[in-house]
């Protein structure tokens, strides 16, 4: 959900009243002050909205709808500050992230189109010679933009699985 969206006061999103639920003035101070950390002011966090509980009242905000716009409130409140010091985004350890990727292994494309697999090994190797610094580290931005060829009669790798993985690639190189 995009932040104008969630910048909108609760009453304008109207959100759905249930004969018990949340206590409609503890949502709307929330919800206010994630409208201010997300306008760039203010010192929420996502663990803080995490950790914040509503009485349950009378003629009070419907939980269910309430906890799934927290969830959207907290992947927005993730994004703001620089990446590694993120809330819930810990950082990845190159050791690691070098075991992860020697040990990857992916299905074969069988009798489908797949990518070609010299170079799916030959772009993780070159990740991991950049993970030891032996040559220019590889960006999360070199990640998601790499394409390999792709091969029907060679050797293939599934490009399902491939394409799962480097997401994750791209999203721990972040975190580095």
């Amino acid at each position: 959900m995009p932040h104008e969206e969630l910048l909108e006061p609760a009453k304008q999103r109207r959100l759905p009243v249930a004969l018990r639920g949340y206590d409609r003035g503890q949502v709307d101070e929330l919800l206010g002050r994630i409208r201010t950390r997300l306008a760039g002011s203010g010192t929420l966090t996502a663990d803080e909205v995490r950790a914040t509980r509503f009485d349950i009242v009378l003629r009070g905000y419907e939980p269910r709808t309430v906890d799934e716009l927290l969830q959207e409130c907290i992947r927005e409140l993730q994004t703001v500050g620089p990446i590694g010091r993120r809330p819930g985004r810990p950082r990845v350890h190159p050791g690691w992230l070098i075991n992860w990727i020697q040990n990857a292994k992916f299905a074969g494309a069988g009798l489908r189109t797949g990518y070609d697999v010299r170079d799916v090994d030959a772009f993780l190797d070159r990740v991991v010679l950049g993970l030891r610094g032996t040559v220019p580290p590889v960006t999360a931005r070199d990640v998601r933009e790499c394409v390999f060829r792709t091969t029907r009669i060679g050797p293939g790798y599934d490009e399902r699985e491939v394409d799962a993985f480097l997401t994750q690639l791209a999203s721990a190189l972040e975190r580095r």
